[in-house]
């Protein structure tokens, strides 16, 4: 049993008002005042995570009410916190922005941030962009602190005002309503970091340029937000036992552990840290590799995950590592056992845009496009696979703009815009568009060690002794 302590929640009144620079900043000055901090983000999201983790010097965790059920986000938060002093959580989009139907005061179960407050009775640190209102600042405070009174709106943190005389317009306006501001951000383009087709640039690209930003940003923070309120109102919050999160179970049966490869570096950082976790648990060692750099596959590896992030980005650099192209493809058809999602199906393609790729699905064209495909979605195994029996039920989300020709139909997909991406499936194979978080299906991790285990076995009977 865990207890979840001190926290609170960074959210926003809607997308792009500096949720992240806020989050990020209070993370970045607490950890540089010796504090122990850890971090979390709500929904699905690989990119927000990254600069949290560079902030604190820990992984920050993904908080979802779709992917992980209510049940699991006190434990995972718990399972984040742990052996920290205080716990930050960043919100998603608006505060009552759901993602699986429209929110209504007294009812939640949408996914929102507001929801995800309620489940972890976590006090609200409410970001505003205030930089084109004074007086009206306290009817959209005043909507939000009210709008449903199981979430707890315990401060403002005034964002890109202009200057000494606007702030004071804002906190008179807001002063009848009893919400301390804890701060406000002067407009400044050094507090803008770069952005993408996707959102922020990931910060595996570029990560001692947003190190120095880290170093600025906490020492605005420093100046211009109250930190102790900020400290007092986490420490508000009132004490939450919770349980473990589920474990995946050792399915590896004497002899060696099978060796996983792990696809990473500024190309491929889009992987939830807790299907890396289950995988180990569930008996494989994993060995990173870098696209962009190795020229074959670690040494031993009888199984391949490769996670989302921009291949799209680094096409050129991708496509002239022939060695490592050709070790792939090679492999992944002779019965490597592979997992790639997003991203990662777009490696195993025979191209992207022109630029050859690995080849592993050889018939398998990829190319960027204008649309913009995102969303849950419901899954359903169409045949037998690496994950299960035909109608094995999958989770997960779609980000992306590309789309490969064929499209597959290892899938049956549901939920809101799909596209009709249904990836690939083999008895060795599993590639789509799907992210997947694992924490509420560990057996899913169970079943591909399995099958790397057996993969191990095979190879090692067909050595000569």
């Amino acid at each position: 049993m865990r207890s979840l302590n001190a926290r609170f929640v960074v959210a926003g009144t809607h997308s792009g008002v500096g949720k992240t620079t806020v989050a990020t900043g209070i993370m970045a000055a607490l950890a540089g005042r010796g504090v122990r901090v850890a971090a979390a983000k709500v929904g699905p999201d690989f990119i927000d995570p990254g600069y949290h983790r560079l902030a604190t010097g820990r992984p920050s965790r993904s908080l979802d009410c779709y992917l992980q059920g209510d049940d699991l986000v006190a434990p995972l938060a718990a399972a984040s916190g742990e052996g920290c002093d205080v716990l930050v959580i960043e919100g998603v989009m608006g505060l009552f922005d759901g993602s699986a139907m429209p929110v209504s005061p007294g009812h939640g179960g949408d996914g929102s941030t507001a929801h995800v407050s309620h489940l972890l009775r976590a006090p609200v640190v409410l970001v505003v962009d205030a930089s084109a209102m004074s007086g009206s600042v306290a009817a959209l405070v005043h909507g939000f602190a009210t709008f449903d009174r199981r979430v707890r709106v315990g401060g403002v943190v005034l964002n890109r005002v202009g200057g000494q005389g606007h702030t004071a317009l804002l906190e008179e306006a807001l002063a009848p309503l009893g919400i301390p501001v804890l701060g406000a951000l002067p407009h400044d383009d050094q507090l803008s970091w770069r952005e993408r087709h996707l959102g922020l640039v990931p910060v595996a690209e570029h990560p001692r340029e947003v190190e120095a930003s880290l170093r600025r940003l906490a020492a605005i923070i420093e100046t211009h937000l109250d930190l102790g309120a900020i400290v007092a109102l986490a420490a508000s919050a009132p004490p939450l036992g919770t349980t473990e999160p589920p474990e995946a179970k050792p399915v590896v049966e004497g002899g060696a552990r099978p060796l996983v490869a792990v696809c990473t570096g500024p190309a491929f950082s889009f992987i939830y840290p807790e299907n890396l976790e289950l995988l180990e648990q569930a008996g494989a060692d994993l060995a990173l590799f870098d696209p962009l750099g190795d020229r074959v596959l670690p040494a031993g590896a009888v199984a391949l995950y490769v996670g989302g992030g921009f291949p799209e980005v680094f096409a050129r650099e991708i496509g002239a590592n022939n060695s490592l192209l050709s070790d792939i493809g090679h492999r992944v058809r002779g019965g490597l056992v592979t997992w790639a999602e997003c991203g990662g199906l777009l490696l195993l393609c025979a191209s992207l845009d022109g630029v050859a790729m690995s080849g592993a699905l050889p018939s398998v064209q990829a190319r960027m496009t204008e649309r913009l495909t995102i969303g849950y979605r419901a899954a359903k195994t169409r045949g037998d696979g690496l994950f299960g029996p035909a109608g094995t039920g999958l989770k997960g989300h779609e980000f992306h703009r590309s789309e490969t020709v064929p499209a597959g139909a290892a899938l049956d997909l549901a939920g809101r815009f799909c596209s009709a991406q249904g990836g690939f499936s083999s008895p060795s194979l599993f590639a789509s568009y799907l992210h997947q978080h694992l924490a509420a299906t560990p057996q899913l991790a169970e079943r591909f060690v399995r099958a790397a285990s057996a993969r191990h076995r095979l190879l090692s009977s067909e050595r000569p002794a």
